[in-house]
């Protein structure tokens, strides 16, 4: 079988290596996003720090200061590209509206059968993608809630399932300095179902008899999936050594409809606000999960009056190697 296939149907199985992985469809979904929230283990839920908040945490947006563009970029497994870009505009000081675009592309394949093993010059392809609208509020000068509506798509050849989920999250900023508590529940939706021309086959129902017709078309029956449900709880906590020097350190519980709970941690040590360095260590309690460590860094500069961020993230997979996240972010 050829390998992109692997990547598309056997690659869940092998990372989390559960019984209750591969019962759900769009398992991208659970992919991280953003080369920070990546570096630091994917533990972003109680945190506004850039544009994938839309995804970490719905609820979070309004609380950044200032408008967010964001464009990230992965070298996913056997050559597939995984690639997220968002903008979060502020439209008051209380409220905020973003736009997302997350795509898994596996590239494309020469098609091969029986007769033509070098391949017949036709070529097949496969991709994911999930486009989110995102609203959130600040309800009081500490709590914010939000809410993502996602429109969700799977196409592998002449194939193609769609899906909508819904997202929500809060943000709350406790009274004691530099803690803050979020929690989102992600991709609350309709089952996923594959439709397209290649379940379309032809058949003879009596092959004993002649006579009939032997070339009756049908359909082939394929079940419907349930979307990957994701419920995060976590903290975060931000503290300054000094006046150039602050370490925030985030902690988040995660519990997948489709895995076993974990815990994923980070750790960011920021100086003067510009250069970061960044760890992380992601799925603590599942034993079968073959990501072994994350880490990153980022720099900010100032561009006139706004900002641009590049930000760079590795994790290491056991049979994969480092998988590379490179992303910018533009604030303004």
């Amino acid at each position: 079988m050829k390998s992109k296939i692997i990547v598309l149907f056997v690659l869940p199985l092998l990372i989390f290596g559960q019984a209750k992985v591969g019962t759900s469809a769009a398992p991208f979904l659970g992919i991280d996003v953003g080369a920070v929230g990546i570096a630091m283990g994917g533990s972003q839920v109680a945190r506004a720090q850039d544009a994938s908040t839309i995804y970490w945490n719905p609820g979070a947006a309004a609380q950044l200061q200032g408008n967010h563009l964001q464009f990230t970029s992965s070298n996913w497994f056997v050559g597939s590209k995984f690639q997220y870009a968002a903008g979060i505009i502020k439209i008051s000081s209380s409220d905020a509206i973003g736009l997302s675009f997350t795509v898994l592309d596996y590239g494309e394949e020469e098609i091969t059968d029986v007769y033509n093993q070098e391949g017949t010059g036709q070529y097949w392809q496969a991709s994911d993608l999930s486009i989110s609208l995102n609203y959130s509020r600040m309800l009081t000068d500490r709590f914010s809630i939000g809410g993502t509506g996602k429109y969700i798509q799977q196409k592998i050849w002449h194939e193609t399932a769609s899906s909508m989920a819904l997202d929500v999250g809060i943000l709350f900023r406790t009274q004691l300095s530099g803690l803050q508590i979020g929690m989102s529940i992600s991709n609350f939706g309709a089952n996923m179902i594959l439709d397209g021309a290649d379940l379309l086959t032809r058949i003879d129902i009596d092959p004993e008899n002649t006579g009939n017709n032997e070339t009756l078309v049908a359909k082939l029956k394929v079940d419907d999936w349930p979307l990957p449900l994701f419920f995060r709880l976590g903290v975060a906590y931000e503290y300054s050594l000094g006046s150039t020097t602050s370490i925030t350190f985030l902690t988040d519980a995660l519990v997948p409809s489709d895995n076993v709970e974990v815990i994923n941690t980070g750790v960011e040590v920021g100086v003067l606000d510009k250069f970061f360095i960044r760890t992380g260590l992601k799925n603590i309690g599942n034993d079968d999960s073959l990501i072994n460590y994350s880490a990153g860094a980022g720099l900010k500069l100032p561009v006139n009056r706004n900002m641009v961020s590049f930000d760079y993230s590795m994790q290491e997979y056991e049979y994969f190697g480092l998988i590379h996240t490179y992303g910018v972010e533009f604030t303004f």
